[in-house]
C-alpha cells in the first residue's frame, strides 16, 4: 500500500511529519511512504501548496492534513489497510 507526503525540501513541518510517520510504521513492510517535494510538481501545487504536509492515500485519494499526531496517522494509515485487506 503507497502513500504520499506532500510537502516542500527544507520545510521543518514537513521534516517532522515524515520522522511521525515514519516511526508510525516500524516493522510494517507492506506500507510505503514516498516525500514528494511538491514545489518540484506543479501537478500538486494548486491543491496543496497551503495545506503541507499532507499524507496522501494514492488509491482514494483521502488526506490527512498537518497538524496531525501519531495516533491519527495510526488511525488514518488502518482505515485503508483495513479496507484493502478485506476486499
Amino acid at each position: 500500500m503507497k502513500y504520499l507526503l506532500l510537502g516542500t525540501s527544507g520545510c521543518h513541518l514537513c521534516e517532522l511529519a515524515e520522522e511521525l510517520i515514519h516511526e508510525c510504521l516500524v516493522g510494517e513492510e507492506s506500507i510505503t511512504v514516498e516525500l514528494i517535494d511538491i514545489a518540484e510538481q506543479t501537478q500538486w501545487q494548486e491543491d496543496y501548496a497551503t495545506l503541507i504536509p499532507v499524507l496522501l492515500h494514492i488509491p482514494t485519494n483521502k488526506s490527512l492534513n498537518w497538524p496531525f499526531t501519531k495516533e491519527q496517522v495510526l488511525t488514518f494509515i488502518k482505515q485503508y489497510h483495513d479496507q484493502t485487506i478485506s476486499n
